[in-house]
């Protein structure tokens, strides 16, 4: 036992953390009712963190069949994913710290300096300026996370054959910062409303430019991790609408779905893992259709 907390003192300390705040925060019926959101939490940081889209796109459709509300749905999902995009964040930080030859990598930090930014302000603008609007697209949450789940799915499919190019993009030229801010703005804003969206943009976006699609992945969980931890402040302090319970599993799932996601990328296909990724999205979006549900 020593030797592991050794070896990963981190990891240990937070599984101990987490242990302690379930035995003095919940009773065992309540655990044995929510301990499975652990394996979706799991399974939606794992397609989130491989992909670079986030976690919404499992949270969001399976939160719906619950019959939650939209803005619990939204806020609930926002929590696990400050979990999981955290941790797949990191771990990706590190998988670029440790490259031999990052050059593929460099924009990295350039990129990061104009998109998270951009991205919290289009994030803020849509749960403080555009409140009736946010309110008005949640109301028909199902309906609108369809539409961009289609939308993102064909994106996609367009992207893959952009990925056996042989050059590679190795710089962000002035015309992909100003692209870029816009897309994250508006990438916020959607995110604000469906729990999905910038991340998902700025990896295509990347991608189809031409940059490398593990660089592009990394940056879009990055990306997403700076976002849901600006917007999730929100929920706690104004909306109040976390699930707190769900979270408390699901979450802990996400944080190892989001260690696991980089070695699942590394290990398959980008351009399999798209493929099954947009299919899944695809069908998720068209059930979430009103001809559909």
């Amino acid at each position: 036992m020593f030797s592991l907390f050794k070896k990963h003192p981190i990891k240990c300390v937070l599984l101990t953390v987490w242990i302690g705040l379930l035995c003095f925060n919940f009773t065992l019926a309540v655990i044995i009712d929510y301990v499975g959101f652990t394996i979706l939490g799991v399974i939606g940081a794992i397609f989130a963190n491989a992909t670079g889209a986030g976690g919404g796109v499992v949270f969001v459709p399976f939160f719906n069949q619950l019959s939650l509300s939209s803005e619990t749905i939204v806020a609930t999902s926002f929590a696990i994913q400050c979990c999981g995009m955290t941790a797949g964040a990191i771990t990706w930080y590190w998988h670029y710290r440790n490259l031999p030859d990052n050059k593929e990598w460099s924009p990295l930090p350039k990129a990061l300096l104009y998109i998270v930014p951009s991205s919290i302000v289009g994030i803020l603008i849509a749960q403080y300026a555009l409140g009736d609007y946010t309110s008005l697209v949640q109301d028909q949450l199902h309906v609108y996370f369809g539409i961009f789940s289609i939308v993102l799915a064909i994106a996609i499919y367009l992207s893959i054959p952009l990925m056996k190019r042989e050059a590679i993009q190795v710089s962000i030229q002035k015309l992909d910062i100003l692209a870029l801010i816009l897309t994250a703005i508006l990438g916020g804003v959607i995110t604000a409303w469906l729990s999905v969206g910038v991340g998902e943009l700025v990896a295509v976006y990347l991608i189809l430019r031409g940059f490398n699609v593990t660089f592009a992945i990394a940056l879009a969980v990055m990306v997403s991790a700076f976002s849901v931890q600006a917007a999730i402040f929100y929920h706690i302090l104004i909306s109040n609408a976390v699930y707190w319970q769900i979270v408390a599993f699901a979450g802990a799932g996400a944080i190892i779905g989001g260690m696991l996601a980089k070695y699942v990328v590394l290990y398959f296909s980008p351009a399999k893992l798209k493929v099954f990724f947009a299919s899944w999205v695809l069908v998720m979006g068209i059930a979430g259709l009103p001809l559909f549900s």
